[in-house]
């Protein structure tokens, strides 16, 4: 399944007024990166990906329809599958959106 068109451009809009925004086609979904750093994306599997702080992690992944991302069968601390029903209303994905953009902002440029 391709990612969600809808949801992307959302994420688009959500993310219009940050610096060095780019698009990039990642793991069957739309990834967002601010100055290079992956932020979040529009999953290929309905959702969002978002990229957060590992310390708050445990605290994200209690909530209901969200869950840590797997990759080649390890938990990724540090990014977190947010179910589409976690994100249907704009309020909720713009939460979501701005938490991975403000974690990539403490980032380092690349």
């Amino acid at each position: 399944m391709a990612y969600d068109e809808q949801l992307a451009n959302e994420i688009r809009e959500l993310l219009a007024d940050q610096g060095a925004v780019t698009e990039k086609r990642m793991f069957g979904g739309l990834a967002f990166l601010l100055h290079g750093h992956m932020a979040v994306a529009a999953s290929r599997r309905g959702g969002v990906l978002v990229r957060v702080n590992a310390a708050e992690s445990a605290d994200l992944v209690a909530a209901s329809g969200v869950e840590r991302m797997v990759m080649g069968g390890r938990e990724m601390e540090n990014w977190l599958y947010v179910d589409p029903n976690q994100v249907r209303t704009r309020r909720d994905l713009a939460a979501w959106v701005e938490r991975g953009a403000a974690f990539a902002a403490t980032l380092s440029p690349k």
